[in-house]
């Protein structure tokens, strides 16, 4: 094997680990954004994806693929509203840590059942907006959708950022998350801005789902893992840190292409889990995380 096949080949598997990464960010950020305003997070937030992707497949072929994409933000937000309503809500008044917990992985199981009545167990091909030949650019061959998957997400990332930062709803979110018992006693409705970020987090993980399924399969099994990988990328990012669920998704994405193809797809998951545990051992906030995180 020559070093020059060696560099194209390392630079393939590069680009489409960056490409699995950005997914995990994404999703990360959906739990970063229930973290911060009331201290919880959505268990559920892979099945959020799961049925994200499952009603654009069902949307997309009356509808097309870019008039599907706001019915499947709108549904995602409204599954999220109901989550934190259902679940969380009742939970954080009676500050009971193992309720939200474990309601959140009850409402998750119960999408993950509809889902399989409804669109059954089989992996379902969703069809991609986009040609599905690869470009070759210094050799390395990119599908169109793993570059609107990159960009997708930081997209819809920094969009949310600037809602936040820019507009009177979004400033409320981010007084919460400072102190919500201050923003209660400037006037702000807390409960109304926990199930806002409740939805932002589905939100955020419905797109996710209609980006990564036209280069996978949908189903209803696709989100538990998913999820769970999402969630140790941000503990190792860091649950305050915008940038942490970037860096820590493309580390995850990365590391887990490498692994499976240098050593085996079978340990493709070890190293993640590896550093999981370093970060929980050295840094627990995280490594781009604030150190005043108590509890997850």
């Amino acid at each position: 094997m020559t070093s020059e096949y060696s560099m194209q080949v390392l630079a393939q598997l590069l680009v489409s680990g960056i490409a699995v990464g950005m997914i995990y960010g994404v999703i990360a950020f959906g739990y970063q954004l229930t973290f911060a305003t009331s201290k919880t997070l959505n268990f559920g937030q892979g099945e959020a994806l799961m049925l994200g992707s499952l009603v654009g497949l069902s949307v997309v072929t009356i509808t097309g693929y870019w008039i599907m994409l706001p019915i499947v933000l709108a549904f995602g937000m409204i599954q999220g509203a109901v989550v934190e309503r259902l679940g969380v809500r009742q939970a954080i008044k009676t500050k009971s840590e193992a309720g939200w917990i474990m309601a959140t992985i009850a409402l998750g199981i119960i999408f993950k059942n509809l889902a399989e009545n409804i669109w059954g167990r089989d992996a379902l091909k969703f069809p991609s907006p986009l040609p599905e030949a690869p470009l070759s650019f210094m050799g390395v061959n990119v599908l169109p959708m793993e570059v609107v998957i990159v960009f997708g997400a930081l997209a819809m990332m920094l969009l949310v950022e600037v809602f936040n930062r820019r507009s009177i709803y979004g400033k409320a979110v981010v007084a919460t998350a400072n102190d919500r018992d201050a923003a209660g006693l400037m006037g702000i409705n807390t409960s109304l801005v926990i199930t806002f970020s409740y939805a932002l987090s589905s939100m955020t993980a419905a797109f996710a789902g209609v980006l990564v399924a036209p280069v996978t399969l949908t189903g209803a099994s696709m989100g538990g893992a998913l999820g769970l990988k999402a969630f140790a990328v941000a503990i190792i990012g860091g649950l305050s840190s915008g940038m942490g669920v970037v860096v820590g998704g493309l580390i995850l994405g990365i590391t887990e292409t490498l692994t499976g193809y240098y050593l085996s797809t079978g340990y493709k998951d070890v190293p993640g889990l590896v550093l999981l545990l370093l970060v929980l051992s050295l840094k627990p906030s995280g490594l781009f995380g604030s150190a005043t995180i108590k509890k997850v």
